[in-house]
Parts: structure tokens; sequence; C-alpha cells
């Protein structure tokens, strides 16, 4: 028998249009009297959470509207979140967004609830409770931060830093595709990789893998892969916009308990020096990684080839993992974002910079299938350079 611990977020609520219907109530129950609503300003130029703020209203909850959330949020975002919490007095905290806007929310109901520094608490289990209730709400399937007890800041120097504890598990995950039919094929795309990678990632990881994050894990590249396509041809597609975001949540759920590896280690330096997109970070350097871990990650990659493929009937192991390699691949050269590292600001230069920050996040590079060096970054990079 395999010796593991899962924890995931209690309560899940998966339902089109559930913010309508049931936030209000759900947030009542949690003891919210005056919430404060982590979003970003675009979602609110778009209507996205005029219905969310219906609810709560309904239901007697007086929402505080924090609409400054950035992307990759740097430590002043949050901190200036924390304080307009305080200031309002508020009781409860939702995030209402992507991956980022969650991730702010988390650290908004821990240091509201339990004032204490930000930076003290990079790392695993420093964070101190208790926290204020919190319900997250995503309207991008790509993160899966509603089910994650992770925070990701990008600190001054543009490093990428993690809150790590238990405390930062929601209340509730609150999963509504009606929230992410507005999203664009770009982000769409993006996002949708993200959660593609957490699945791979958490199959194969080196450390911490387990029954439970594996079945998560291949349930969820079916329902990513399956749809992804139908979602960047037609984003109105509800039935496909909700088995994104359940996609994304078993990911999510899998890679919170089975840890991700190379492909978010070689992402975080393009977020942290070029602001790439996380999502579009990862998509960039995630067949490299494959093809570099193609070897030693060969029976896993196989498995997930008949998830991919499952009408295929292979010769063998190498044959079903050139064809898993190939898929991702090709996969990733029909989304529409940019493809190349030199697209989105990077120099040749560069490459050798971002090769030595990699190396610097052994946290995530320990749990690879195959052992990484500098020199194989490096060469991962010019490969998509």
């Amino acid at each position: 028998m395999t010796d593991f611990v899962f924890e995931t977020t209690p309560r899940i609520v998966c339902e089109t249009n559930a913010a309508a219907k049931h936030l209000g109530l759900i947030s009542s129950e949690l003891g919210m009297k005056k919430a404060l609503v982590v979003t970003d300003r675009g979602l609110v130029a778009a209507g996205v959470i005029t219905p969310a703020l219906d609810s709560l209203k309904a239901a007697g909850v007086e929402p505080v509207l924090f609409s400054d959330v950035l992307a990759d949020p740097p430590e002043q975002s949050v901190e200036a979140a924390v304080d307009a919490a305080k200031a309002a007095g508020i009781d409860g905290v939702i995030g209402l967004g992507g991956g980022s806007s969650m991730d702010t929310a988390k650290l908004v109901a821990l240091l509201a609830g339990n004032p204490q520094s930000l930076p003290a608490i990079y790392g695993i289990g420093l964070a101190k409770g208790p926290r204020l209730p919190l319900i997250q709400v995503p309207t991008t399937a790509g993160t899966g931060s509603e089910v994650t007890p992770i925070a990701i800041v990008t600190t001054p120097t543009h490093e990428k830093k993690g809150v790590v504890s238990p405390l930062l598990y929601p209340d509730v995950a609150l999963l509504d595709g009606t929230l992410t039919i507005g999203l664009p094929a770009k982000v769409t795309a993006m996002t949708g990789i993200d959660a593609m990678v957490h699945a791979i990632e958490a199959f194969t990881t080196r450390h911490k893998k387990n029954p439970l994050s594996d079945g998560l894990a291949l349930k969820a590249l079916e329902l990513l892969y399956v749809n992804i396509r139908k979602v960047i041809a037609d984003g109105t597609n509800v039935a496909a916009r909700n088995a994104m975001l359940q996609g994304s949540l078993l990911a999510g759920m899998a890679f919170a308990n089975a840890p991700v590896a190379a492909v978010h280690a070689l992402a975080y330096p393009l977020g942290g020096h070029f602001h790439v997109p996380h999502g579009h970070s990862n998509a960039l350097v995630l067949v490299p990684v494959l093809r570099f871990n193609a070897q030693a990650a060969e029976s896993q990659y196989a498995q997930l080839a008949q998830v991919l493929m499952p009408e295929r009937r292979f010769a063998n192991d190498a044959e079903a993992t050139a064809a898993f390699i190939d898929s991702m691949d090709a996969l990733v050269a029909e989304m529409p974002f940019e493809q190349r590292l030199r697209d989105v600001g990077v120099s040749e230069g560069d490459l050798a910079m971002m090769a030595k920050d990699t190396m610097a996040i052994q946290r995530l590079l320990v749990n690879n299938p195959r052992d990484v060096t500098e020199p194989d970054v490096a060469a991962m990079y010019a490969s998509v350079f």
C-alpha cells in the first residue's frame, strides 16, 4: 500500500449559474456580513462579476470591491488588498477571477484574519491562523487555485515566492462555466494548457505521487484535451466551458498533493522578468521539458498517451511516449498565442540568466522525473528561442 496524505477544499460546487444562484447563500452560511470581493478591473468592466454581487446583496451580504489585482501579484498589490480589507472591516473574502485574484484573496483572508508579515511566511507551513472565511470562484479554467494550498507572489526583486499552508484552502470552491464565456481565445488557450501541465506534472512527479492524485490527473487531462479545442473554436459552448473548469479543478487537486516540476521551474523566470502570463510561460517550455524527460518518464507518458488517444494501440511504451509528446506539440502549436521566446520579449542574451534563475527553484526541480542541470535548462530554452 502507498503511504500518502491527501488534502483538498472541503466543499466544491459545480453548477451552471452557480454564482448567481448560490454565492450569497453560501457566504451567509459562512457568517459573512461584509465580504471583500477580490477581482480585477477587466472582469468588472465586462460585467462578469455582476451576478455574484447581486447574489451577495440579495442574501444580505454587503460586497466591498477590491478590483486592483495585478497579474503575477506583486507584494505591494497584495498588501494594498489587505489594507483595504482592514479599512472596510470585512469579515469574509471572496476571490473571483483568475489565479492572481484567487491567490491574492487567499492571502487577504490570512493576513486580515491574523496580521503577519508577508515576506516572513514565504515557504511551507510558516503561516499562522486563524484566517477569515474564504470562497473561491474561478473565472478561468487554468490555475486550479480554488483547490490548492499555495499562493504565488512576485517579490520586488522579480522572484516568484510561494506561501504554502493548509490554511489557504478555501472553505468553498464555486465553479460556474458561464463566468468563463467572455474569456478571449488567447487567455482560454493559455489557462487551458496551464491546467494540462498541472495534470501531466502531478502524474509524473518524483515525490508524493499517489493513487488519488494519479486518478485525478488522468481524468483532468482527458477533460482538458477533449474540450480545449472546442472552447477555442466556440467560447460560448457552456458544456465545454464547464468541462474545462472541472478539468482544471481536478488537475489542481492532483498537483496540490503531488507537486509540479521542471515545466513550472522554467516558466517562472519568464513571468518574473518578462511578465509573460503564467499559463503562456508553461506552454512555451512544455514540449522541450517533455522531450527532455521522455526516457525517464516513458512508462508514465505512455499511460498519458492512452488518455489522449484511447482508440490507438501502441507497440511499446517508446512509441506511445513519442505519440504523446507529438500530440502535445501539435496542440500547443494550434493555440492562438506566441510560440517562441523571442516573440515575448526574450533576447538570446537572456537565456543564460534565465537558466541560472531556474536552477535556484530546487523546490520544483527535485520533483522532475529526470535530474536537471543548468546546461540542460539553457538547451531547453534555446530550443524554443
